[in-house]
């Protein structure tokens, strides 16, 4: 069976949650804050990955919510699941999926092993987060443009 958002309902890793303008605002708005966190330069790079990883999963997080659902969280890998789910949300290439995934189980190592987190890592999570804020927000505004506030 291909992988579908409606297969991953099926399967209980998704719960249906109709789109909200809102919610969908606020996540984005929170992704640029952790984003703008993550850029300071004076705290930790780990606590700098933990920010722009934050970010990844709110963008992430808004996407899948455009299409009117959201991860059970009760359930283990709801992180993999708003991850992987990126290819159906907003199109993302597997081969950008695969990068955040990495970053995703880096922060895993990192929380669960106290692996440390040098400066270049937490740097390519910045990066990656920017330009995923970037791509859900084109494609929100190509796609559900009713979901978010216009640009000035």
């Amino acid at each position: 069976m291909p992988v579908s958002l409606q297969n991953l309902l099926k399967i209980g890793q998704l719960k249906e949650h109709p789109p909200d303008a809102a919610e969908v605002q606020r996540l984005l708005a929170a992704a640029a804050r952790n984003l703008a966190d993550a850029r300071v330069t004076t705290i930790s790079p780990e606590t700098r990955f933990d920010a722009a990883y934050k970010a990844i999963m709110q963008a992430a997080l808004a996407a899948l919510m455009a299409h009117g659902y959201r991860p059970d969280t009760n359930r283990p890998g709801h992180h993999v699941t708003v991850v992987q789910g990126l290819t159906l949300t907003i199109g993302l290439a597997p081969a950008r999926v695969t990068v955040i995934d990495t970053l995703r189980r880096k922060r895993n190592l990192s929380d669960y092993t106290g692996e440390d987190i040098d400066d270049s890592s937490a740097e390519h999570c910045i990066a990656e987060a920017d330009r995923l804020l970037q791509e859900v927000t084109v494609w929100l505004t190509a796609h559900r443009p009713q979901l978010i506030v216009p640009q000035r």
